[in-house]
């Protein structure tokens, strides 16, 4: 089948929903939303510190958020990218508002904002300790009553449409790639169908998924930065990582690992060995509210040095009554398995959270390949440099999402629908054999990665995971061209090239740097484990 569409959104975040929902209202074309789930399972949902914004002027204001964006980043992050999402961010907050998100608000009307780890300020906007998933009720709502938004669920997307789908040859050094569309695997007839379009948006989040443990859901497999990568579009700063520090210590849950916000800690929670003993005043300053880098460094340090699994988070000094109100959803999650946090410490572990680099893009959220644009987790737009600052992410979707409407919206009337996109090949077949063969790598990726290409990082470790990689891809692209394409096979192939794109990165950065920290070069700005 072949259908087209003027707008075609892959991914139903909180950056493809709010794209989707501005573009609809300009009334200037077909949208369609696609999610390999549900349009409700994103990682959005998932989030639960809040959103960043400045929006308290009496103490707050843009030249701090953009500081503390900007030294968390390492000084690396894109000073332009950084100014426009801070800029522009309290007027995006007023759109989710008028869309429907209900954020915690004081007995007065304010905000009830919340400070986390790098804010110099009390800037952070929340719904209890789930924002992200009040955040998605609410554009899921608004999605559902525009009739203007088709929504496509459980439709995965296998490729984006180029040149080389018309037999030219397309390598990264050819100029002017242009995106058509993308072929899409329909669930109920377990066809590819093909979508043409005049404006693809890469919108699919992050690959968390890569690593064995991950606060993301399991469908973060890295799709969007795979897809792009084999199109030949330009991919950037993949070496960093980030491993939130406070992830709930529970052996066998692990796709997700409940987290634990980072704004427990700025409640008041406090970081400590399971004997009671403090442990951050050696290696920062900040103690329990230093940058998510220096505390996930210094827990991994911990645990090796101690020979244990995971630390404790306290707050068993905090009033009861305010930590269950303030953190319902921990409270229960943790009740559920037999720890009350209002008298036992909180067991906590690093896991992979969120990766600050991807599809690089533009101020307009425009990728290297024309008519293809990319926001949210899958993007690179530079905000973020080395490391991401504490709920800098929800802001930089909706302010890109915005930039991005805008842009698109502009120049989709230059463009036409190619009608020369031929169908998908869909020869092969598939058997149970070698679906075995497709779980066995997925899980050997995981090991691969986190063994090799974790939270700290060597030369030695690194040339390991990369002859590993190497291994694994050149098994999976031969029985690819074998078999039907199916999900489990394509997301296998998304996790091996992002996990080789993470690995050749992180080998090229020849120094510390941010989340990339390795044993083989000195740090530039850290003296051992020190903070600035």
């Amino acid at each position: 089948m072949v259908y087209k569409y003027d707008f075609l959104i892959i991914g139903a975040g909180i950056a493809g929903m709010s794209y989707a929902l501005k573009i609809a209202r300009a009334r200037r074309g077909k949208v369609c939303i696609v999610c390999k789930t549900t349009l409700g399972e994103a990682n959005t949902a998932f989030a639960q510190g809040g959103i960043a914004s400045v929006t308290n002027s009496e103490v707050d204001d843009f030249a701090k958020h953009i500081r503390d964006t900007m030294i968390a980043g390492d000084n690396i992050s894109d000073p332009e990218a950084v100014g426009q999402v801070v800029r522009e961010a309290p007027g995006q907050i007023r759109e989710l508002v008028g869309w429907g998100t209900s954020f915690d608000r004081l007995a007065d009307g304010r905000f009830d904002l919340h400070r986390e780890g790098g804010h110099s300020e009390f800037r952070i906007l929340h719904h209890a300790d789930d924002t992200g998933a009040e955040i998605q009720r609410a554009l899921m709502a608004a999605v559902r009553e525009n009739p203007a938004i088709d929504v496509r669920e459980g439709h995965f997307a296998v490729e984006i449409i180029t040149q080389h789908h018309l037999g030219v040859e397309v390598t990264r050094r050819t100029q002017n790639i242009e995106c058509y569309g993308a072929y899409i695997l329909n669930p109920d007839t377990q066809k590819v169908d093909t979508y043409l379009s005049r404006v693809t948006l890469m919108c699919t989040g992050g690959c968390g998924a890569v690593y064995q443990t991950t606060t993301n859901p399991i469908i973060s497999t890295g799709d969007g930065m795979a897809m792009v990568y084999r199109a030949k579009g330009t991919i950037k700063d993949m070496e960093f990582v980030q491993f939130h520090p406070t992830s709930l210590y529970h052996p066998g849950e692990t796709h997700p690992a409940f987290l634990i916000t980072e704004a427990m800690r700025g409640y008041g929670g406090i970081l400590k060995l399971p004997t009671g003993e403090t442990f951050m005043e050696k290696y920062d300053d900040r103690l329990s509210l230093a940058p998510r880098d220096i505390v996930a460094r210094a827990i991994d340090k911990e645990m090796k040095i101690n020979g244990i699994d995971h630390v404790c988070l306290d707050v068993t000094h905090k009033d009861p009554e305010e930590t269950k109100r303030h953190f319902p959803n921990i409270y229960h999650k943790c009740l559920s398995i037999g720890i009350d946090i209002t008298k036992e410490m909180i067991p906590v572990r690093p896991a992979a959270h969120y990766i600050c680099g991807g599809i690089k893009v533009d101020l307009n959220g425009e990728s290297s390949i024309r008519r293809l644009y990319a926001i949210g987790e899958c993007s690179c737009t530079g905000l973020h440099g080395g490391n991401r600052l504490a709920s800098n992410s929800l802001i930089e979707a909706v302010v890109y999402a915005d930039a991005a409407a805008r842009h698109s919206l502009a120049c989709a009337g230059g463009y036409d629908f190619n009608a020369d996109v031929p169908e998908w090949d869909d020869n092969g077949t598939m058997t149970n054999e070698e679906r075995i063969l497709i779980t066995q790598s997925a899980k050997e990726v995981g090991e691969v990665m986190s063994n090799y290409v974790g939270i700290v990082r060597s030369d030695l470790r690194l040339k390991r995971a990369w002859h590993r990689l190497d291994l694994l891809y050149e098994e999976t692209e031969a029985l690819f061209k074998h078999v039907k394409a199916t999900r489990d096979i394509c997301e296998l192939r998304n996790m091996i090239n992002v996990g080789y794109l993470i690995t050749r990165m992180a080998i090229e950065r020849k120094e510390c740097r941010g989340l990339h920290f390795t044993t083989d070069y000195p740090h530039h700005a850290y003296d051992g484990m020190n903070g600035e």
